[in-house]
């Protein structure tokens, strides 16, 4: 009885080891280093990412919402000047 629990934790053993080998492994080490590492690394920073509130979430969306509006119409201003100013332009070339 006392051997054959010795056998099976040498097999324990032995495959711990084999375990161990194909660990350090270059394959095993290069996805370990490639893939799992920054992933570990990723959901650890997400552990330390401080939200806003929900108040902060509307104020900035509604700061985003209005400067789009204003460079949206300043945008639509400057091309129209430029527009009349190249009809303009080309009315005096062609001598209407």
């Amino acid at each position: 009885m006392w051997g054959s629990m010795t056998l099976a934790n040498k097999k324990r053993a032995d495959k711990e080891k084999q375990a161990d080998k194909e660990a350090s492994s270059p394959v095993a080490r290069a996805f370990d280093n490639a893939i799992l590492r920054p992933l570990r690394e990723s959901r650890a920073e997400m552990k330390n990412v401080v939200w806003p509130s929900r108040e902060e979430t509307t104020r900035l969306t509604i700061v985003v919402v209005v400067l789009s509006a204003i460079i949206s119409a300043l945008l639509f201003t400057a091309d129209s000047v430029f527009a009349l100013l190249l009809a303009l332009l080309q009315r005096a070339v062609s001598g209407q």
